[in-house]
């Protein structure tokens, strides 16, 4: 296949790259480079099956020749990121999910859209199925990334209904491993590098809140597996084991061998007291569990922090 990646340069979008690569298809990376760091694809680059466009999806997008595919993953993810760019965040998957629809009609190519577990914002429902509508604050801080991606969805959704475009929408659910930064602001990080420099590990709250962790390989084999399902309709991706923030803080700090301390801090607004995914339609549909055990991927998760600060 000839594969557009969008976001290429971010955390999700360059593991992407690297396994379309792999498999031999030919890849196109575009990041406006915003929040994603062309260090992740340095690898790629030499390849002739690799190409990388430097190039913000918000303007109008042409790419000679055929394509197959097209997933849609640019957009700032983290909170550090979509709090910082909060305009920026809106724009692109409003304006950069409408451009990236009009070349996917016109080159005939299937669209995945990196959705998100925020459209369920704080959930009253837990687990959150697919089914759920979600508990999302529209006017808070959190509203520019939350809001922007439940109208990504409604969009890909009306141009799969009226435009005949082929259309899969992947609600991707927190996710960590190799290649995250270390100030990327989520907690995976944030604990990983606090612990093996020996600060405090930042806690929000009381620690009681909880998050559903996949690693990144099982992830990214979802993804592929659903890119080429006949599978219509937003599917979770992630993994439907939960823990709280300060199980998860625990759990690193013995990893590592740190002895620092654990420190709370005011929980930030509208941050979800739980979450975790329904999967019963990914095992149903796409024969998909995450497999890796949550520390195997959190010791991959650390040497890589180790060998690259």
């Amino acid at each position: 296949m000839r594969v557009l990646v969008t976001g290429a340069a971010g955390f999700l979008g360059s593991h992407l790259c690297a396994w379309y690569v792999r498999e031999g298809h030919d890849v196109i990376g575009m990041d406006s480079l915003l929040t994603g760091t062309l260090d992740r694809v340095n690898d790629l680059l030499p390849l002739e099956n690799f190409t990388f466009e430097h190039y913000d999806v918000t303007d109008y997008i042409h790419v000679p020749g055929p394509l197959d595919l097209i997933l849609h993953f640019a957009s700032p993810a983290s909170p550090i990121d979509y709090l910082e760019y909060p305009i920026e965040t809106l724009t692109v998957n409003a304006i950069g999910t409408h451009r990236v629809l009009g070349l996917s009609r016109a080159k005939g190519a299937r669209l995945v859209l990196a959705s998100t577990s925020e459209v369920y914002g704080d959930p009253h429902v837990n687990p959150q199925p697919e089914t759920y509508w979600g508990h999302v604050n529209p006017v808070g801080p959190r509203g520019c990334y939350d809001e922007s991606k439940r109208f990504a969805e409604a969009l890909v959704s009306a141009y799969e209904r009226e435009r005949g475009v082929e259309v899969r929408i992947a609600r991707i659910f927190n996710c960590y491993g190799p290649g995250m930064r270390s100030h990327d602001g989520r907690a995976v990080p944030a604990f990983v590098t606090q612990a093996l420099a020996g600060r405090p590990m930042t806690v929000f709250g009381d620690g009681s809140q909880t998050r559903s962790l996949c690693y990144v390989a099982d992830l990214i084999d979802c993804l592929t597996r659903l890119a080429i399902s006949d599978v219509t309709g937003p599917v979770n991706v992630g993994n439907d084991a939960e823990m709280t923030m300060l199980e998860l803080a625990r759990l690193i700090r013995d990893l590592t061998g740190s002895d620092s301390e654990i420190v709370f801090e005011p929980l930030p607004t509208d941050d979800p007291k739980v979450r975790r995914p329904d999967i019963t339609r990914a095992r149903e549909t796409l024969g998909w569990a995450p497999t890796t055990p949550l520390e195997d991927g959190l010791r991959e998760t650390i040497e890589f922090f180790r060998e690259n600060g």
